[in-house]
């Protein structure tokens, strides 16, 4: 495989298009702010959720005997799409594929190049498809186009996986053949939660996902959780709702402006902001001004760093996760 997977944000407009530029045809992500079943089922059709989820490192997560929660399904491994996970920054894809993956033919619209994958990847035991996602040029470049722009990197931060770093994780649950499935690449096999129809999937779910956070602290609220859904302009269009369709299509809007903020790199744009405002005082004042101006900044620096220096802080701080959601249950 040539290059790496990078990390991409858990977000629906990212999800959505991602689907898109795969091939993926009428159907979106939509985010949850919410375990209530209600909020899921409104969503019909709904193929499954993703859920992202601070991995644990005071109990064991894996295991070969028992999860947590639920039964290994091992005769699954092989008859569903299941995947082990072999590469990092990529789970929030495979739980996405282990969904789409698992739908019935003709359900979706996959589109040719990743029916041609499933297709390929069926016949390969789940340790086997994990290198194929690994090596598929495809998806790793579309998986790519959605992370952020970095044009700095600060060497003196410690990566996302060495230690003291939080660590999250994504996971896929949907139902398959009549059984609520958890889909976990880092687990040895499916995990059943038990009998589940398309119908009863909401309120199933948020019982599993309700457990799930259950057993972190009350001052854990790091999760956030989306769902496969329907294209909602064609649920719009069927209903005959054009209030809703013209709210659909004005969120597709955002999420495309959003997405090309997060490719583009800003570097260029400030350094002729800069060079724009220095060039506007220099005609104001001449040199004398411009130095002046100089000569303030540099004494407002100082002040700050005076400041911090007494404990009167002075500085901002930034709180980590802009994508963490606070779930109600």
């Amino acid at each position: 495989m040539s290059g790496g997977w990078n990390t991409i944000e858990s977000d629906a407009g990212v999800f959505t298009f991602l689907l898109n530029n795969l091939g993926v045809r009428n159907v979106q992500f939509e985010e949850l702010l919410t375990l209530e079943p209600e909020a899921l089922a409104s969503l019909h059709p709904v193929y499954g959720v993703i859920f992202l989820f601070k991995y644990p490192t005071d109990t064991p997560y894996t295991s070969t005997d028992k999860p947590l929660d639920g039964t290994f399904d091992r005769d699954a491994a092989e008859r569903l799409w299941f995947a082990a996970q072999t590469i990092q920054n990529a789970c929030g894809t495979q739980a996405l594929l282990s969904v789409l993956m698992n739908r019935a033919p003709g359900e979706l619209d996959i589109g040719g190049p990743l029916g041609d994958f499933r297709e390929f990847t069926m016949a390969l035991p789940p340790e086997f498809r994990g290198e194929a996602l690994s090596n598929s040029e495809l998806i790793r470049e579309v998986h790519n186009s959605f992370a952020r722009s970095s044009p700095f990197v600060d060497e003196t931060q410690r990566r996302g996986d060495e230690e003291g770093e939080d660590a999250f994780h994504f996971v896929a649950y949907t139902p398959v053949d009549g059984v609520l499935y958890e889909l976990d690449g880092l687990q040895p096999a499916p995990i059943s939660h038990g009998a589940c129809t398309a119908e009863s999937f909401p309120a199933r779910v948020m019982e599993v996902l309700q457990r799930r956070i259950a057993r972190y602290g009350l001052a854990e609220i790091r999760f956030n959780l989306m769902a496969m859904v329907g294209d909602r302009r064609v649920v719009a269009r069927e209903v005959g709702d054009a209030e809703m369709l013209a709210r659909e299509e004005r969120k597709r809007r955002d999420w495309q402006f959003e997405n090309a903020l997060r490719r583009h790199n800003f570097v260029g744009f400030a350094g002729a902001v800069l060079k724009g405002v220095v060039e506007m005082k220099v005609k104001e004042g001449g040199d004398e001004a411009y130095q002046k101006w100089i000569e303030e900044a540099k004494g407002k620096m100082r002040q700050r760093l005076e400041s911090r220096r007494k404990g009167g802080g002075g500085g901002s701080g930034s709180g980590g996760g802009g994508e963490d959601v606070e779930m109600e249950g």
